[in-house]
């Protein structure tokens, strides 16, 4: 696979800035029965990076997206995250767990908690903190994201926009070290979308490593450092945003492009 032009972090395009290796997949394979659906990944996100992942449907994104959160197991190869390999289970990866912060097409909050206390649940039970401690800190995500208002209601009060900033507040609320966002976008209605893909373009500029799931072609283009093409379990091409937008190299990258910028 041709990458083009690399940088002195060795990937195209990206900024002599970021930071070393914080996700790596290597040779990572998935089947889902006869299916394929991730063949033979290797992929570096680095530190401070926002690597977009997009693709026709069924081509292995939110699988590879789960997999780095060991919701999905992978049969063969390696994930590492910040130098550490994804445990298999018990308390260390509860623990690499809370260092990756996730964001589903669902907002899954839970419905009988009120807004502040989806948000500070995590870091009380999981990262023990004080619950004044957790709370402050909660009630300055919520208002980060727009939603502090709405502190005391339940998820059903909202709006799927304001439930899905609340759901990255929650994230944002552990700490990670990396986001990852599965279509956060594709289940609402298009008024709701922007409002939702601001707060993500803003954490972009803060320098929040982010693995981003998304048909938002427009997010891609203005957020992410690198844009990976994803087509049946493989990644096809990978290339800075203009490189990709403007002159895609393969011609799954082209067909697939060509069927989504004319709409």
């Amino acid at each position: 696979m041709d990458h083009g032009e690399t940088t002195a972090a060795g990937k195209p395009g990206a900024p002599e800035e970021l930071g070393p290796p914080l996700v790596e997949l290597k040779g990572v394979n998935k089947h889902f029965g006869d299916l394929h659906v991730l063949r033979d990944i290797d992929l570096t996100v680095h530190r401070g990076e926002v690597l977009v992942v997009i693709g026709p449907s069924g081509s292995g994104k939110s699988t590879l997206c789960r997999a780095i959160n060991r919701l999905e197991t992978v049969d063969e190869g390696e994930i590492v995250i910040d130098g550490q390999p994804l445990p298999q289970e018990g308390r260390a990866l509860a623990k690499l767990r809370a260092d990756v912060g996730m964001v589903f097409q669902a907002f899954n909050l839970f419905a009988h908690k009120t807004i502040l206390e989806n948000v500070t649940l995590g870091p009380v039970k999981v990262r023990r903190e004080r619950g004044a401690a957790a709370k402050e800190r909660a009630l300055a995500l919520l208002d980060r994201v727009g939603v502090k208002n709405q502190a005391h209601k339940m998820p059903a009060q909202l709006s799927g926009g304001q439930q899905q900033r609340v759901a990255i507040a929650r994230a944002l609320a552990m700490q990670p070290k990396v986001m990852l966002f599965d279509e956060p976008t594709s289940a609402l209605d298009p008024e709701m979308i922007n409002e939702v893909l601001d707060v993500m373009v803003a954490l972009a500029k803060e320098g929040m490593t982010m693995i981003v799931v998304t048909h938002e072609m427009g997010f891609a283009r203005k957020a992410a450092n690198r844009v990976v093409f994803m087509s049946d379990g493989e990644i096809v091409e990978e290339a800075t945003p203009e490189e990709f937008f403007t002159a895609p190299r393969s011609d799954r990258a082209k067909d697939f492009l060509s069927k989504i910028l004319t709409h």
